[in-house]
């Protein structure tokens, strides 16, 4: 029976999740998307802000933690899942391999440009831009800008 109830309460939350992640879509001014993310669970320090466009892990939201003063802009994608290609071979369907789970941490007065992703289990260190339509998939030091796909500092910003 206790099984049950916990499966019935896991269903309800990732609803709860999702629902949530729908409406952020359609909020407007970038504090109220804010705070619809905070009720999906994912931690966002003060005066950071989330636009409506970005999206954000649906699985695990409690995964990601936001800093202070962030601004996560148009488009951006947060990541926190993907496949484990760890046992990926000829003739598996790659739907088959497992999902591995990574928190995302983006630390105080970063900057995520337009249309960016962020992938599982990076920083992004403090102060530090991501570049419009980068592709984060490894750690981003403080006080770094960081463009391209994959993603690489090119610039080390004064502090």
């Amino acid at each position: 029976m206790a099984n049950n109830h916990r499966t019935v309460i896991s269903v309800m939350k990732g609803i709860w999740i999702r629902l949530l992640s729908i409406i952020a879509q359609f909020t407007f001014p970038a504090h109220v998307t804010t705070a619809i993310h905070r009720l999906r669970g994912v931690h966002v320090g003060k005066g950071s802000k989330i636009t409506r466009t970005v999206i954000i892990e649906d699985s695990r939201p409690d995964l990601i933690t936001i800093g202070e003063n962030v601004w996560i802009t148009a488009g951006c994608q947060l990541l926190c899942h993907q496949r484990d290609l760890s046992y990926y071979h000829k003739d598996m369907p790659v739907m088959d391999c497992p999902l591995k789970y990574a928190p995302i941490v983006i630390k105080d007065g970063a900057h995520i440009g337009i249309g960016s992703i962020i992938m599982p289990g990076v920083t992004v260190g403090k102060c530090a831009v991501v570049g419009a339509g980068a592709v984060v998939t490894k750690d981003i030091p403080d006080y770094c800008l960081a463009v391209g796909v994959p993603a690489k500092v090119i610039k080390k910003l004064a502090e």
